[in-house]
């Protein structure tokens, strides 16, 4: 087979040797528009997997890049003078141009065709060849060219960074931040060969201009950095290899590149995307060059198992990396992320914003540290417990985040999870039965710190179905009491209640008759902030409300408000969220009003929050208030993230305590993107943000999500549903799967706490390590 890499980067030459390897009889040149043996740029960074990866492919080349590499097992964060150190991390650096230097030896020595100085504008000039591998970087000519075939999306970052050396050798992966008058800049360093390290410096496009650095030429930018990071230089001048660039063009923004095709047939020979031109990952995970060269062994691999069929071959390539690279690119992305929003984490305590950035790209988890460095975790653990008021003795396990207590007002929980409020439909004329003390009473005697009962509603016509539960009557409320007396009798729980109205998406069948469909008989009349049709062709059409609906509704909140705190329950919330009647005021989807009541955010949540102020004004002041909104509405039009903040702070400023950070369910037009842990970054914005607490909601199903959200500040409770209706004991469950022992348990149940810890410690041996 005739193969052509254009490109001679690490894709291109670690596949044409692989293929040569292969078999010698391939015919394969590499062409490379620099001149041999020349590039630019500093270090790369390999994990020991990636490692792993080249020894199986190719153990000569693995080889002799496992002897130039610089081996570090720690990271180091240094913030406000402080510096954190965790280890077990794992990471080798190489010169990059030593690393093409090793790559282009080996495919000389396998006879591949190295063709220097050469610049390729297309691929027609290799007409004859049988396969063309598009390696030629993030710029790519040839996805240029067939743009339409591979659908390239570009998204072009935010910070501006720079890639400069030094010879101050960094014995650990370091991170390092420096505040100036215009914010925050960060420092990237990593050692990659005996005496020179690697140092990017970025910023965020506004905080790189604000410094005036756009207006300088490159030695003096190199100098304001040098001053910036002298701390961490010891004396060390920073250099730039850069010789072609002139003054601030050094500084680039990350191209974040997606292709969703990597093959294009165009009548010739199959053209391939590979490395940089059929993918981008941010360089604060390191990835760029291990995706290029896990390009290659796939690619390769695929080839030698085809049997000759090349077709099929490429199909299982593009199949096979672009799953795998679009989990790195999530990563990536969330990492990226949060190197551009820096300033929202700088007020965490250093050894919190330390793990938030260890964590920042969810790949890398509590347990996931935990296995590099039990040392650190449990310092970090004890650290954290102590600011929640626990000491432990000697003789006591380290407390996981999770079971740490939390206290808002005068209410404390006795640990972070919650249950979610999940809609039981299984009330008659709104009264709280049999049914919910069994549900509501199991989940308190499951270990949970907090348990929501679900959306109850202030009048029979706030309901969604008529099996949801409501508080318009002291039946009601004398049904909630006998609730409420059970959990705080039993168990070591706190009881909250949401309130809600379903406005728009009332009078509808329970779920199992058919979800979100009117009832066939029995209506009421909906309301809403606007005449809208939910289920389009479907639903009831709801009305605008008046400003005599307006009243009557608030006084049903203020009512039910007073029957709660006379119910017992701990926590009141109120929601504002999925589409449902005070939703409807905030979302500008649902809200086309003309009078104050519409408009701008502000004037969009003055319904809203005149009904918060006059429920907490009627709630007791010693007790917590939390607000569910949907901080995003995943439709272009809709409630953004940024939104989301807004409504945090109004909210706040109202006397809120929390906010539950759910999104969603707003319109049926909505394209959300799903995902463990997917709505986290919501409640991580909006806490360190709007500077509120926050709830965090969805998809959060593992103790160890639950640890990592809470360790990080990226919320202060976790509410957990599903599991919670598969297992009502599900935090007692997860705490002797971590095995944390020193939860307590309903002392009924404590012969089956000790044979589930022994279950899960024998089969904990019989995996091994």
């Amino acid at each position: 087979m005739k193969i052509t890499c254009i490109g001679g980067g690490p894709a291109g030459l670690y596949f044409a040797l692989l293929m040569k390897q292969q078999d010698p009889a391939h015919e394969i040149t590499v062409v490379e528009r620099n001149r041999a043996y020349d590039t630019f740029g500093w270090g790369v960074v390999f994990s020991d997997q990636t490692l792993g990866h080249l020894r199986e492919a190719d153990a000569p080349t693995a080889e002799a890049i496992l002897s130039a590499f610089n081996h570090w097992d720690d990271i180091e964060v240094h913030i406000r003078g402080e510096r954190i150190r965790s280890g077990g991390h794992g990471f080798c650096g190489i010169g990059r141009k030593r690393l093409l230097n090793i790559l282009q030896a080996r495919c000389e020595a396998l006879g591949v065709r190295l063709q220097f100085e050469t610049e390729v504008q297309d691929d027609t000039a290799f007409a004859d060849s049988d396969l063309i591998i598009a390696c030629d970087g993030l710029n790519s000519r040839v996805r240029t060219r067939y743009a339409a075939a591979f659908e390239p999306d570009i998204d072009l970052r935010d910070c501006r960074f720079v890639w400069l050396g030094t010879h101050k050798r960094f014995d650990a992966f370091t991170f390092a931040f420096e505040e100036t008058p215009h914010g925050w800049f960060q420092a990237h360093a990593y050692q990659f060969d005996g005496d020179t390290s690697t140092f990017i410096v970025e910023a965020p496009e506004a905080v790189w201009r604000a410094a005036g650095l756009a207006d300088m030429e490159k030695e003096a930018s190199i100098a304001f950095c040098e001053t910036l990071f002298a701390r961490h230089l010891d004396g060390h001048p920073l250099i730039s290899n850069a010789t072609h660039l002139r003054g601030s063009a050094q500084w680039i923004r990350f191209p974040r590149v997606v292709c969703r095709r990597w093959v294009h047939h165009n009548g010739r020979a199959p053209v391939v995307l590979m490395g940089d031109a059929a993918h981008t990952a941010h360089f604060s995970i390191g990835s760029g060059t291990k995706l290029a060269l896990e390009d290659a062994i796939e690619l390769a691999r695929c080839i030698g198992r085809a049997g000759g069929d090349l077709a099929g071959a490429l199909r299982a390539y593009e199949a096979v990396r672009s799953v795998e690279v679009l989990k790195i690119q999530n990563a990536a992305r969330n990492s990226t992320e949060w190197f551009e929003n820096v300033a929202r984490y700088v007020h965490l305590p250093a050894p919190q914003f330390a793990y938030s950035l260890l964590t920042r790209s969810q790949r890398i988890s509590h347990e996931n540290l935990r296995l590099r460095d039990r040392g650190y975790v449990e310092r970090y653990e004890d650290w954290l417990a102590a600011r929640a008021g626990l000491r432990r003795s000697p003789s006591q396990q380290p407390v996981p985040p999770m079971f740490t207590p939390f206290t808002l007002r005068g209410v404390t929980l006795a640990n972070r999870v919650v249950v979610s409020p999940m809609a039981q439909y299984s009330c008659v004329d709104g009264l709280p039965a049999d049914y919910h003390l069994a549900h509501l009473g199991a989940r308190a005697m499951g270990g949970a710190g907090l348990v929501f009962a679900e959306m109850t509603c202030p009048s029979p016509d706030a309901r969604i179905t008529p099996g949801c539960p409501g508080l318009w009557c002291e039946a009601q409320a004398a049904g909630w009491q006998r609730i409420v007396a059970f959990v705080h009798a039993n168990t070591g729980a706190r009881i909250a209640l949401q309130l809600g109205h379903a406005g728009p998406k009332g009078s509808t069948c329970v779920p199992w008759d058919g979800e979100d469909r009117p009832l066939a008989s029995g209506n009421w009349p909906l309301i809403a902030a606007s005449p809208q049709q939910y289920v389009a062709g479907v639903s009831d059409r709801a009305r605008a409300m008046t400003r005599d609906d307006m009243d009557r509704v608030l006084a049903d909140f203020v009512r039910s408000t007073r029957l709660a705190a006379q119910a017992g329950f701990d926590w009141l919330e109120l929601h504002c969220a999925h589409g449902y009647l005070l939703s409807s005021f905030i979302s500008p989807l649902t809200n086309q009003r003309t009078d104050g009541y519409g408009g701008s955010l502000e004037m969009r949540l003055r319904y809203p929050l005149e009904v918060f102020r006059a429920m907490r004004e009627a709630w007791p002041p010693q007790l917590p208030m939390s607000v569910r909104i949907s901080a995003h509405d995943w439709v272009d039009g809709g409630t953004t993230p940024d939104d989301a903040v807004a409504v945090a702070r109004a909210f706040k400023a109202a006397g809120a305590d929390m906010i539950d950070c759910s999104s969603g369910q707003v319109s049926q037009r909505q394209k959300p993107v799903y995902g463990r842990m997917y709505q986290t970054p919501f409640a991580d914005r909006i806490r360190n943000e709007a500077g509120i607490a926050t709830l965090a909601v969805g998809a959060i199903s593992e103790a160890d999500h639950v640890n990592s959200i809470i360790a990080a500040g990226r919320a202060d409770l976790c509410a957990i549903g599903r599991p919670h209706l598969a297992n009502p004991a599900w935090t007692l469950a997860e705490a002797a799967r971590i095995g944390f022992r020193d939860v307590p348990w309903p002392r009924q149940y404590l012969a089956g706490k000790r044979q589930l810890e022994r279950n899960l410690a024998r089969d904990t041996a019989q995996a091994g390590p």
